[in-house]
């Protein structure tokens, strides 16, 4: 007979975020011993490390700080939404953000390089996959730098954590700066813009789209005379779309991100946006 009850599972779950089934396993053969079940479940996990290797890993959480005039953010990924919701997942995502702000790495190698606790973060994830009996990595880093920085995390199911995160940064000390960072940064999170500025936005890109607005217009059998005017009006709507600084402000769709942002005396310096497994 069984010495542990289903309560006992249930709190083992919540601690390791393994499988009930794994769980169970492992009360059996410690006896009903919380703390050898939880040894053995980490021991079973080390084992099957190798196997996890190619294993996908679509789910997860974005983790962010801002330090001063210093942002940074993380995407730490595992394989199931039900370890992305477990303490213990969550709590290594908060030590690897924690890693790459001590660190002062702005890519994950930087990170993983990195040593806490005598060991560096490459070790910390392989334990933690142990631990969770899944594949768990860590897939972006980002840091940005401004005289304001926001960060806003965004719930996209209320049972999970942070799936979606932004960095915003911007110079500038105007009365209204810092809330209008906010405000961008939450646009930004709805929006997904691909650049800060038009002079970001790739040459070659912007002359495909160029020819590719010609060709249709063509098509179209607009008047030749008409065609600048057309083939910049499409450009510019592809711009809008793309571009932070030109996208419709979101709380204010008669103004622009860039509008917004000099109202309120604060200049865009960049940003970064992360959704999870996108």
């Amino acid at each position: 007979m069984a010495n542990y009850t289903a309560a006992d599972i249930k709190a083992l779950r919540e601690r390791t975020g393994a499988g009930m089934m794994d769980v169970k396993k492992a009360l059996d053969e410690a006896n009903g011993d919380a703390e050898k079940a939880m040894e053995l479940i980490r021991i079973k996990g080390l084992k099957g490390a190798t196997k996890r290797e190619g294993r996908s890993t679509a789910e997860g959480l974005v983790a962010a700080k801002v330090d001063g005039n210093v942002g940074v953010m993380v995407e730490v990924n595992c394989e199931t939404d039900f370890v992305a919701k477990a303490g213990p997942f969550i709590e290594f995502a908060n030590k690897v953000l924690a890693a790459a702000i001590d660190s002062g790495a702005s890519d994950v190698e930087g990170v993983l390089a990195h040593t806490v606790d005598g060991k560096p973060v490459s070790e910390h994830v392989i334990e933690a996959g142990a631990l969770l009996g899944e594949k768990v990595d860590i897939r972006r880093v980002a840091r940005v730098e401004g005289a304001i920085v926001d960060a806003y995390l965004h719930k996209t199911s209320k049972d999970l954590p942070a799936q979606v995160g932004v960095l915003f940064a911007v110079e500038g000390s105007g009365n209204g700066a810092a809330e209008a960072a906010h405000d961008v940064a939450v646009h930004i999170a709805a929006y997904s813009p691909t650049y800060l500025t038009r002079e970001d936005v790739p040459a070659e890109l912007v002359e495909t789209e160029r020819r590719i607005a010609d060709e249709t217009a063509r098509a179209e059998g607009k008047p030749e005379a008409a065609l600048p005017k057309i083939v910049e009006g499409r450009l510019t709507g592809f711009f809008k779309e793309g571009v932070l600084v030109d996208q419709a402000f979101a709380k204010d769709a008669k103004k622009s991100v860039a509008q917004v942002l000099k109202d309120a005396g604060a200049e865009p310096k960049e940003f970064a946006r992360f959704r999870v497994g996108a």
